[in-house]
């Protein structure tokens, strides 16, 4: 077993604020367990959470280099795994000057060269499995592979082997950090989900989302961190096509500072609102709660100074 790259939960969680990603004692303790059990971490959670952005900066305060495969459909092992450079090859049967009637010991002496690891070009699986240098693995949406490249992740991730017919088995030099991501659009397979840890991420509690603006946008005042931090997870509340992410409450926050806003009234809302939605339906919606917010918070307040 590799040596433990992390000394304690605690250590992970200063680590990672280091490199400005605010975690709790849940994320910091499935990335400690990790790589102490040299598992990968299987991490769901609604779309803009930060998911792919925990397996980024646990790469930076590792000092490690990422290596990202992003799922798609129709992804495959070619893109996945590795293939072969068929045009360099091609060079060099032709350059050996082969012909029809060429014998079969030229031929084996020339395949054998061809089929070597100077033809061989590496995709993210098995680039991550020989790399030298420290590496953290993300495959990121893998909800969005077919079952039959799931199935080739899953073998990947057992044994940390990759059988190449031409070259025999290649093991792995050291067994990377690998998060894999997913949004949940279909359910993964039993099989996958028993070889990971599972780290469910979803949207930060207030004081969280607040730390993580005062962190993330520096010249902002406590007060208005506070005030987009509430609005948003107000908005959070409703039922809408698309909540606000973590990324879009920062560039909101961002906006208004540009603005050079401190507080956010009903016009500031209105005009920049289109930052944290990108449905007209669902800006509707947030800003008719904001009005009855308002509406109520004015009514509390006149209720309050008539009984005073």
């Amino acid at each position: 077993m590799a040596e433990p790259r992390f000394d304690s939960v605690p250590s992970v969680r200063e680590g990672l604020k280091k490199v400005d990603y605010l975690s709790d004692e849940g994320i910091a303790g499935i990335v400690y367990l990790a790589d102490r059990l040299q598992k990968p971490i299987l991490v769901e959670g609604p779309a803009g959470t930060g998911k792919t952005q925990l397996a980024k900066s646990v790469a930076e305060m590792m000092g490690a280099r990422m290596i990202r495969l992003q799922c798609y459909e129709g992804l495959d092992e070619s893109k996945a795994l590795y293939e072969w450079n068929y045009k360099k090859q091609l060079l060099r049967i032709q350059a050996a000057g082969k012909s029809d009637d060429s014998g079969t010991d030229e031929w084996d002496e020339l395949s054998g060269d061809i089929f070597s690891d100077e033809f061989l070009l590496t995709r993210p699986l098995l680039e991550a499995i020989t790399a030298d240098d420290p590496v953290v693995l993300l495959i990121d949406e893998v909800d969005r592979v077919e079952v039959e490249t799931e199935a080739l992740l899953l073998e990947i991730l057992s044994d940390y082997t990759v059988s190449i017919p031409e070259l025999g088995t290649i093991e792995a030099k050291q067994i990377p950090m690998v998060f894999l991501t997913s949004n949940n659009t279909r359910e993964l397979s039993e099989a996958l989900k028993r070889r990971c840890l599972y780290l469910h991420v979803d949207y930060p509690d207030l004081e969280r989302e607040k730390e993580i603006v005062l962190t993330k946008v520096p010249d902002i005042t406590e007060a208005l961190a506070d005030q987009v931090a509430r609005i948003v997870r107000s908005i959070r509340n409703l039922e809408l096509k698309k909540s606000p992410s973590v990324s879009e409450t920062l560039d909101w926050a961002r906006t208004l500072l540009l603005l050079g806003i401190d507080q956010i009234d009903a016009e500031t809302a209105r005009s920049t609102i289109g930052i944290l939605l990108k449905y007209q339906s669902d800006i509707t919606k947030a800003l008719r709660e904001l009005e009855d917010a308002k509406s109520e918070m004015a009514k509390d307040t006149a209720e309050a100074a008539a009984g005073s």
